[in-house]
């Protein structure tokens, strides 16, 4: 399953109390005081890992705990320090505090981490307070609480590449037909549910990771159809290839199909809608789409890539021409 937005409490733990402790030992009549500091509470850490490509995981529990420092104990001894609480987030993570508003971080590099509540200090023992006229003091001070803080987390996921496109464009084929990656396809639309990406092996050690997106329909920037839910995921992607369907029977019309596309768009950002965008003609494997791509070029004014995920029929240009643009 996928999960690509979640809140969650985050409660770093308590630092250790202070102690009052004298030294007891024979023949030492006046020990002075020993009392041993405490140790702090451990802090709340999220690590954007390679390894997770959802937020599916840290969203099934509502609240994480790191855990307390111990108290201090005789002999000057100090208590142990809490341990930190490491939170594997993907790569790609936005981090709010969900009360504020306010982004604290884009983890948006392999390793990178953010303390996001930190542990409570210690507490310190009453060696600390002995002074030359209060030699046997009974004060001890408390470890402090940790912090607590409420997180909204937004994953966008990255990608060199964006598939746009209405439902049944053809983009959960062209995917399966470039990579490994395995996409539901089915002759009826929305099949398509979640966002979806495969690295494609252009050969030489060359890569293009591209990243199939649920597909639009008019009005999705106002939240129609599966909405603009997924359209936060096209926004790192460096470059679109808008797939059109040409072949006979398409509904809408080519032309149509992709000003629709293009308009939401530019209604969800405009700077997403000026990112560099190939056309594509999918299903090309007639003269009647053939002629329904050219007609397309013309309506559109930009060269149109023809392809056909059956026939694998201009899968490597449109490739090598997107690794190009990227």
């Amino acid at each position: 399953m996928f999960r690509d937005e979640t809140t969650i409490e985050v409660v770093a733990g308590d630092g250790g109390d202070g102690i009052v402790s004298f030294r007891r030992e024979k023949y030492v009549p006046r020990g002075g005081p020993d009392g041993g500091d405490g140790g702090d509470g451990g802090s709340v850490i999220l690590v954007a890992s390679p390894r997770v490509n959802s937020l599916l995981a840290i969203g099934r529990s509502p609240r994480y705990r790191a855990a307390d420092g111990r108290g201090g104990g005789p002999r000057k001894r100090t208590g142990r320090r809490g341990d930190d609480l490491l939170l594997e987030v993907p790569v790609g993570t936005l981090v709010y505090d969900a009360r504020r508003g306010n982004l604290l971080r884009d983890l948006a590099v392999g390793e990178m981490t953010l303390c996001v509540a930190r542990g409570g200090t210690h507490g310190r023992g009453n060696v600390h307070f002995a002074t030359s006229v209060n030699q046997t003091p009974r004060k001890a001070t408390a470890g402090k609480q940790g912090e607590r803080r409420e997180l909204r987390l937004e994953l966008k996921m990255f990608a060199d590449v964006g598939l746009v496109g209405l439902p049944n464009a053809g983009k959960s084929t062209f995917l399966s037909s470039v990579t490994a990656a395995r996409a539901k396809v089915a002759d009826y639309p929305f099949t398509t549910l979640v966002p979806l990406l495969g690295i494609a092996d252009l050969g030489e050690g060359r890569t293009l990771c591209l990243a199939d997106l649920p597909g639009l329909i008019e009005g999705a920037a106002e939240g129609a159809g599966l909405g603009h839910r997924f359209l936060r995921h096209v926004e790192r992607c460096r470059a679109l290839l808008q797939l059109v369907d040409v072949s006979s029977g398409a509904d809408p019309e080519p032309e149509q199909a992709r000003r629709m596309v293009a308009a939401e768009l530019e209604r969800f950002s405009p700077e997403l809608a000026s990112r560099p965008r190939l056309l594509v003609a999918t299903k090309c494997e007639s003269e009647e789409a053939e002629q329904a791509a050219r007609a397309l070029e013309i309506s559109a004014g930009q060269p149109v890539r023809r392809i056909s995920s059956h026939t694998r029929s201009g899968l490597r240009e449109l490739l090598e021409a997107a690794a190009t643009t990227v």
